[in-house]
């Protein structure tokens, strides 16, 4: 990723009105009209696409898409578009890149584009022949591969690998055959869904089993991106804030219950990029839990340790199948103008993004917990959602919002009755 000149650190960009940050937005990242235009707009997919990305298409439903600022990740700064509906999300991914900004930010790397496909053979007397008999015929299976999509092969990708597993199960030993394949920058499930489905009447003939399942697994062990950062002590708040954040993490690792919501936080950062960007959350939550199970135990999917001078490190290493092309990614113009924003050229680039703002939303989680609790800051947002569902409109929204908090009681039937009170004067 080049360095630039350009700062993500907009001073007073939360409190700017949504027109004012789309400008300062657009000036970062050089927008052209259009996708100021698509951004600009409310409900920014129109029917007819609609209706031909998903079936009996009745309508679409707009998610906020907020901007992540203070983000450096590998000596650049970038703004990154968030699409989720949860209040607070956005404001600890933007707080917790600040107190690391001086620092250098994030650093970030990915261990390639490889996905897997599966298929599934099974009725074979003598398994472990059967897996050897599929592995000579590796240069015949790589040219049926590569032969299912040339543009693929032309772009530098293809098949890579073969790896033939026997897998006991209630229904006897399966054969299972692994095609390892570098899909560039696309997902690629449509890519090696083609191939398994192409090369399984081979299969079939070499072995004289019966294929069942020819699909990819998004357990995306090959196509991993990792994030690391260092917050200094001084900038969390001191050592005990530090050691409280630390013995948070130690409760993830060794409870699987608290890994699970250890994770989600990780996940409320990491699915909101995908989502704005098109890609496929459920294929990247899938794998990140998986992930997070794969010695036999679930657990958390960061590590954080103390550094010699006292520091703070953290780190963040998980599955990313994310694309920039097909799906989606290709035809959502909301998804291209998020793309646009972030300035990646690569899937790459955009899974390394995507781990560095995973890794600074466990951060802020982790923080929270440790200090004040989460509920102080996420309440006094949610409160404003509260306050919108008891009908306050206007001026009377943030008013509202800031009695539920007083009150401590961010509850509907609380809000109606002090938006009564408001309007009685």
């Amino acid at each position: 990723m080049p360095i630039s000149n350009l700062t993500s650190r907009i001073s007073g960009f939360h409190r700017m009105n949504p027109e004012e940050r789309l400008a300062a937005v657009e000036a970062f990242s050089g927008l052209d009209a259009g996708a100021v235009a698509q951004l600009r707009r409310a409900g920014n997919i129109d029917t007819h696409l609609a209706d031909h990305m998903i079936e009996n298409t009745v309508s679409t439903i707009a998610i906020p898409v907020g901007i992540a600022t203070n983000m450096r990740v590998d000596g650049r700064d970038v703004l990154v578009p968030m699409a989720t509906e949860e209040s607070s999300v956005v404001a600890a991914v933007c707080n917790s890149a600040r107190q690391c900004y001086e620092n250098g930010g994030f650093v970030t790397s990915v261990s390639g584009n490889l996905m897997i496909a599966q298929v599934q053979l099974v009725g074979v007397p003598d398994p472990e022949n059967a897996r050897i008999r599929i592995l000579e015929h590796r240069e015949e299976i790589a040219a049926v591969c590569d032969g299912c999509d040339p543009m693929l092969v032309r772009l530098g990708g293809g098949f890579r690998d073969l790896e033939v597993r026997v897998v006991p199960s209630k229904g006897g030993p399966m054969v299972v055959t692994h095609l390892i394949v570098d899909t560039r920058d696309a997902m690629g499930a449509n890519t090696v869904n083609t191939m398994a489905e192409t090369l399984a009447p081979s299969i079939e003939q070499w072995t004289g089993g019966k294929v069942f399942l020819r699909i990819l697994s998004n357990l995306a062990d090959r196509r991993l991106a990792r994030a690391r950062a260092v917050w200094p002590v001084a900038a969390i708040g001191g050592e005990a804030v530090r050691d409280g954040m630390i013995a948070a993490y130690h409760f993830a690792e060794a409870d699987p219950y608290r890994a699970a919501t250890h994770n989600k936080g990780i996940m409320n950062g990491v699915s909101a990029v995908v989502l704005a960007t098109g890609n496929d959350t459920r294929a990247v939550e899938a794998g990140a839990h998986a992930y997070a199970a794969r010695d036999g135990r679930y657990t958390s999917l960061t590590r954080w340790e103390v550094t010699a001078d006292g520091s703070l490190a953290g780190v963040l290493e998980m599955p990313l199948p994310v694309g920039l092309v097909g799906g989606a990614t290709k035809v959502h113009p909301t998804a291209q103008a998020c793309l646009k924003v972030l300035g990646v050229k690569t899937a790459a680039e955009l899974a390394r993004i995507i781990a560095a703002v995973g890794l600074a939303q466990n951060f802020g989680a982790m923080k929270a917990l440790a200090t004040v609790g989460i509920q102080q800051g996420h309440m006094a947002l949610h409160a404003q959602n509260v306050a919108i569902a008891a009908g306050a409109v206007g001026k009377e929204v943030e008013k509202l919002a800031a009695l539920l908090v007083a009150r401590r009681q961010v509850r509907g039937d609380v809000a109606a009755e002090e938006l009564a009170k408001l309007r009685a004067g």
